[in-house]
């Protein structure tokens, strides 16, 4: 059996896709409001589950939702909703599945009052990522706390600085990667 020769942070474990994600996704900086969007959406999914089980369904989410274009998911009927609640594969949780439908709403409705999603969220960090790596790493913080107030005065739900924090993390607008593992420096180098 051969060890990998890169110190990365724990989260991963020994799961392929966890680490590839971690490798390759979590903490690259995400500008693209539909982007961000849809990783905000999924983070909501993963409220009281793990990351591991949002990620190996997210093709199936991806697919249910249309690919989260808040446009198509915003016009989501009741009918989609027992629909979504039919799918396997995916998380079926009416309040979450709701949730999104409603999120969707108030995403297009910031985009309607001239309020991108993407120049929003990115302004509570000057719009530069914040290189953290702080050991042990927060559940939240003042940031993740004024963020979350903030989106849910606009009507966003499963929005709650924990959630927050985690979702800041992998769009990259905190680099949390440990100290010691390969991906902090190369992250940080991205942010330039």
């Amino acid at each position: 059996m051969t060890t990998d020769p890169c110190p990365r942070c724990r989260w991963p474990g020994t799961d392929p896709q966890m680490i590839d994600y971690h490798d390759t996704e979590w903490g690259v900086p995400v500008f693209d409001s539909r982007a961000l969007w849809e990783k905000l959406m999924l983070d909501g999914f993963q409220a009281g589950l793990s990351w591991r089980t949002i990620l190996h369904k997210r093709a199936a989410f991806q697919a249910a939702f249309e690919g989260f274009e808040p446009r198509r998911v915003a016009a989501f009927t009741d009918e989609d909703v027992e629909r979504l609640l039919g799918n396997a594969g995916i998380v079926r949780s009416r309040v979450k599945i709701e949730a999104v439908i409603h999120n969707a709403r108030a995403y297009l409705a910031m985009e309607d009052n001239g309020e991108p999603f993407g120049p929003f969220v990115w302004q509570f960090v000057q719009g530069q990522p914040v290189q953290a790596g702080q050991t042990p790493v927060p559940a939240e913080t003042e940031t993740s706390r004024r963020l979350s107030k903030a989106l849910k005065a606009r009507g966003f739900k499963f929005a709650g600085p924990v959630i927050v924090y985690a979702w800041m993390q992998a769009v990259g607008m905190i680099n949390d990667h440990v100290h010691d593992c390969f991906r902090l420096l190369e992250v940080a180098a991205l942010s330039k």
